[in-house]
């Protein structure tokens, strides 16, 4: 096979500077443990990312990662729905909204316009779950279903609190609202309000939409096997079916896949901060098994194989090891003048090593939260001190690897339809490499969605919000990014001692070495079932460690977030005020007991 060397030298010499330009991690640069995803839409529905302005508008592309700074529209036929984790995030037509903060512990919303239905499934201890509108923001302090609707133009908001609780801040006062109640907020700088009973007016279709969609996720048969906060587990039942294998547990294994699927193959990359290099699958399914969990080949088929249960995962950008970078190797003259890029799936007991920022503890969790694997073997892997000589099972399997031209890469191009055939002997025995220090262009950024056929009115997002919460500062445009600089860079890996390689293999600084076999010594025979009561993941810390809102990296940060404005501190209310309040409470009151009389109120919540 005939091959140019000289055409792998500017993925080479990339990934070199790359190596030679990075900083030990430390915990507080941490990139956020979870992110939300768009995981429906009908009709018009439109994305902005963080780093980009008003001319980078596209139709919105499902099952892409959103975090801080991204933004959503839906036009006057537009639907959406999002989650994080168990949360959907649901949207009505002319609705704008933009994801302030979204860390581990922290999701703030900002809602601009139009209406939001959100099913809060789980708040743990720690856990804030914010709304910000132009006039007040909305805590919920519970789970429960939710609904705000904001009318900017006429400085209104309506908040419903359907199951649950939670507190408007706004005006230099909080409100308390219990389940049951919709208060009417109006002004700016003082508010006043009314209070009705939730129920007063008839569901509307969205109300109708909203409640047929939780329905469908309240009996999930994937709730079984998948960890609760697993974004994108929802849309398993309907596309694929779990199989109990002697060797790995329950497997979920994907219906109706295409002639020669493989995972990480029927999608596009994109470049998301702080990340990096992010897979987008285009399965309407296509989220929980390639940004959790490990991909495993049995009995002639692709099965993905969950984290621990009882685990909080950890989100990670793509479970893959890039193959490619070592001595002597060069991508064939097929590949194009610009080189080439190739990966394969991760398998079980395999670690993920990120190619981003992170401190020890992070590789830790984003590993044993996501399969069955030893801490001593991460830490191991991860600085290189005692493990060599490995093998990954995907590398080797028949088709396994998938591989596209460098500008098929950065261009967010469909992979399926652009891969380099004919180097699969070739790819196999190449050396594998953990970081791809490959600089993404304006169209990583903007992915693969074509120019929105609607964009928001101006006035939309230009307006500010009142934040009960500091959120962190939005990412700089990547325009403003110093040339060379991509946003993170690849970590500096601890030098180990030289040690052997089969096949000529060495490893080059900034990759690292080859990941550990599939069986650790201590495990002779192959991957055995998670067992889930003793499994070394199941009460890994979940939140320790990372910096809510963190976004490392950036060339250009603003000292603050324009699009909000803080809240004052809320002011014990007047005489006049709590008379008031307590009018408003005695009319609710007599207003719930006329529309849920007693003989109604056993079947109250169960509509």
């Amino acid at each position: 096979m005939r091959t140019i060397r000289w055409l792998f030298m500017p993925l080479l010499v990339a990934l070199l500077l790359g190596a030679a330009a990075s900083v030990p991690a430390r915990a507080q640069d941490d990139p956020p443990a979870r992110v939300a995803r768009l995981n429906f839409m009908q009709g018009s529905v439109s994305f902005r990312p963080a780093e980009g302005t008003d001319d980078d508008w596209v139709a919105a592309v499902p099952n892409r990662p959103l975090t801080i700074g991204d933004r959503l529209w839906t036009d006057n036929d537009g639907r959406a729905e999002l989650h994080v984790g168990s949360t959907a995030i649901r949207m009505d037509a002319n609705t704008g909204v933009s994801f302030l903060n979204v860390s581990d512990n922290v999701v703030q919303l900002q809602v601009s316009s139009g209406a939001v239905i959100m099913r809060l499934r789980r708040l743990d201890p720690n856990d804030s779950f914010e709304l910000d509108a132009p006039n007040l923001a909305f805590s919920l302090l519970r789970p429960g279903d939710y609904r705000v609707d904001v009318d900017p133009d006429n400085a209104v908001t309506k908040v419903t609190v359907i199951q649950g609780q939670g507190e408007v801040t706004g005006g230099g006062r909080s409100y308390n609202l219990t389940a049951d109640q919709r208060a009417t907020f109006t002004g700016t700088d003082n508010l006043d309000y009314d209070l009705a009973d939730a129920d007063v007016t008839p569901a509307t279709d969205f109300d109708q939409w909203a409640a047929d969609r939780d329905r469908g996720e309240d009996h999930s048969q994937s709730a079984r096997y998948v960890p609760p906060e697993v974004t994108g587990s929802e849309d398993l039942d309907a596309n694929g079916d779990w199989r109990n294998t002697p060797d790995y547990g329950y497997v979920w294994v994907p219906r109706g896949v295409a002639v020669g699927w493989a995972p990480y193959r029927f999608g596009h990359w994109v470049w998301v901060a702080p990340w990096g290099w992010t897979w987008v699958e285009d399965e309407p399914w296509g989220f929980a098994p390639f940004h959790y969990g490990r991909w495993v080949f049995a009995a002639g088929y692709w099965g993905w194989v969950p984290g621990p249960l009882a685990a909080r995962p950890v989100y990670a950008p793509a479970l893959v090891a890039w193959v490619g970078g070592g001595p002597g190797f060069a991508f064939s003259a097929s590949f194009g003048a610009g080189g080439g890029v190739a990966w394969f799936p991760l398998g079980p007991r395999e670690v993920f090593v990120p190619g981003y920022h992170v401190s020890d503890e992070y590789v830790t969790r984003v590993n044993v939260t996501n399969t069955v694997v030893e801490r001593t073997t991460v830490v191991n892997v991860y600085h290189n001190t005692s493990v060599t000589n490995v093998t990954y099972v995907n590398q080797h399997v028949n088709g396994g690897i998938t591989a596209v031209s460098h500008e098929t890469f950065v261009n967010a191009r469909p992979v399926s339809r652009n891969i380099v055939t004919g180097q699969e002997r070739e790819l196999a025995a190449a050396p594998v490499a953990r970081n791809l220090a490959v600089q993404p262009a304006r169209a990583s950024y903007v992915g693969a969605g074509r120019p929105a056929a609607a964009r928001p009115p101006a006035e939309v997002f230009n307006r500010t919000v009142v934040a009960k919460r500091t959120p962190p500062p939005p990412p700089a445009r990547f325009e403003n990014r110093p040339a060379g600089q991509p946003g993170v860079q690849p970590q500096a890996q601890p030098q180990a001692q030289p040690q052997a390689q089969p096949q000529g293999r060495q490893p080059i600084e900034g990759f690292g070495r080859p990941n550990q076999p599939s069986a650790p010594p201590d495990r002779p025979g192959g991957f055995r079932p998670p067992n889930r009561q003793n499994d070394p993941g199941a009460n890994a810390p979940p939140n320790q460690g990372s910096n809510p809102g963190a976004r490392t990296g950036f060339a250009e940060r603003e000292p603050v977030n324009p699009s909000v404005r803080q809240a004052p501190p809320p002011r014990q209310a007047t005489p006049a005020e709590q008379q008031n309040d307590a009018n408003k409470q005695r009319g609710w009151q007599q207003q719930h007991a006329q529309a849920h009389p007693p003989a109604a109120r056993k079947d109250d919540k169960k509509k």
